[in-house]
């Protein structure tokens, strides 16, 4: 791969936020390599370097690094090995450079189920149901176990949440096993953080000003990486699913920015579910309503669920049942109803000072001196950006996915931003502004377009039409 876009010269260094960022930016002060506010943890995505001004640095969530350093977008970067060998077991780069490890940020991964689960007896009889955010690391954990059948849900989060009812096992960091009360089972992957560059940059830019003080940071042990366990020994054959309880209504609701929305929603029906408040998620809220079981998960991940047969109903967001069905058409599921909060513009967000009314006035500006470039556009919301780019014809396109810190992207690193806003005051902090909207989400109520039979389906129809009957006024179509 090659620099995605021509433009400054100055050495572009790709840093961590989260976990990592405070004892990074200590070992960076030691070698000379400071960067004023890193530390901090403040809401700013770019910085200069101290007596370093020929150096950039961009703030990125760790997963992201690999990628944006591959791409060629960023000549040297530092992100947890987790990550980099997400990438490269699956794309074998020679584009990514691990230089070497560091002294910091030392993690594991570990593939963990409930207590006293017996992975090599549920491999043998059923399909292993396995959830992670990291699913490179754990197709390859598997296939080097001999598991026969698997299924993976690559989940954006909380992948402990879908076990024991929606899978057997979950590949996590140790933490998050036993924040659910998970039994480790196999180890899956062991490492530090790591200096990494591109490749093309190492060997045709001089780089010294970053470098030189980047490569006296303290290193850290050698070996790790991914784990290489003792195959299971098991036969290949058919193997089933495990079933659910068809007598019982299952219903997902969110976590995070939009569980006080959808607390709101349930209150205004009458729906309250104890363990389920706009400050406390326990993972299985109780319900008074017989026959119903209520699940919190995040809303990315519902869209999936749903369509898997695993959850009747799903309270989410229309942006995700939107991405969800441009990845998959055919999918079983729809809307069933708008709850009419958590309102908020999708769409194409651009620097501010961009001289450009419409989608095309920008795309004609931005290829006004090379009319094959490639117009890069970032986002969460993977599949929209890409039908965003066919719909409005953008030529030559490349969607950059990313999982955080998205308002730090443009214009450096993307010329478009598939992002959604509230109230747009995120936005105009950063000098950015929406030129095109593609959707108006709200928060809804999806389930399978076929109703179950039976008592399930009365049920199922009695909760949407009062969630729906409660729904504030004015909501969006």
């Amino acid at each position: 791969m090659t620099r995605a876009t021509a433009g400054s010269e100055a050495v572009r260094v790709a840093l961590p936020r989260g976990d990592l960022r405070t004892p990074l930016a200590e070992r960076l002060d030691s070698v000379g390599f400071h960067v004023d506010g890193y530390g901090s943890g403040a809401r700013t995505y770019q910085f200069d370097v101290d007596d370093r001004p020929g150096v950039r640095v961009r703030v990125f969530s760790d997963r992201d690094i690999p990628i944006q350093v591959a791409l060629g977008q960023y000549d040297l970067g530092i992100a947890s090995r987790a990550w980099v060998d997400e990438l490269l077991v699956k794309y074998r780069l020679d584009s990514l450079v691990p230089l070497r490890p560091l002294d910091v940020g030392e993690s594991r991964l570990v593939l963990a189920g409930t207590a006293g689960i017996d992975v090599r007896a549920l491999a043998r009889d059923s399909v292993l149901r396995v959830t992670t955010e990291y699913p490179n690391l754990a197709e390859r954990l598997l296939n080097r176990l001999g598991v026969p059948d698997y299924r993976l849900y690559d989940v954006w989060g909380n992948a402990a949440a879908w076990l024991p009812e929606d899978a057997d096992l979950a590949l996590v960091p140790p933490s998050g096993a036993v924040a659910d009360a998970l039994e480790e089972v196999f180890e899956a992957h062991r490492g530090s953080a790591w200096l990494i560059g591109n490749r093309d940059a190492l060997g045709s830019r001089d780089l010294a000003a970053a470098l030189e003080p980047l490569l006296r940071l303290p290193p850290g042990a050698a070996g790790g990486g991914p784990a290489a366990p003792r195959p299971l020994g098991l036969a290949p054959g058919r193997r089933s699913m495990p079933s659910r309880d068809l007598e019982v209504l299952r219903l997902a609701v969110p976590d995070g920015h939009a569980q006080r929305h959808t607390v709101e929603a349930l209150a205004a029906a009458g729906l309250v579910f104890a363990g389920y408040d706009a400050r406390t998620a326990t993972r299985r809220p109780t319900s008074s309503i017989p026959g119903l079981e209520v699940k919190v998960m995040r809303p990315q991940d519902m869209p999936r669920a749903v369509a898997l047969g695993r959850f009747d109903l799903a309270l989410t967001g229309r942006d995700w049942l939107a991405a969800h069905l441009a990845t998959f058409p055919a999918s079983p599921i729809a809307e069933l109803g708008d709850l009419g909060r958590s309102r908020y513009d999708l769409g194409a967000v651009v620097p501010e000072e961009l001289p450009a009314e419409t989608i095309e006035e920008a795309v004609a500006y931005w290829r006004r001196d090379d009319p094959g470039r490639a117009i890069r556009v970032a986002s969460e919301y993977v599949p929209l950006a890409d039908r965003y780019a066919r719909d409005r014809h953008l030529g030559r396109y490349r969607v950059i996915p990313i999982s955080g810190a998205s308002e730090g992207f443009v214009p450096d690193d993307a010329d478009i931003l598939i992002e959604g806003s509230e109230t747009g005051t995120t936005l105009r902090a950063n000098r950015l502004r929406m030129l095109d909207v593609i959707m108006v989400s709200t928060n809804c109520i999806i389930g399978a377009r076929e109703e179950p039979s039976g008592p399930r389906g009365a049920l199922r129809r009695d909760l949407v039409d009062r969630l729906v009957a409660a729904a504030p006024a004015g909501r969006s179509d």
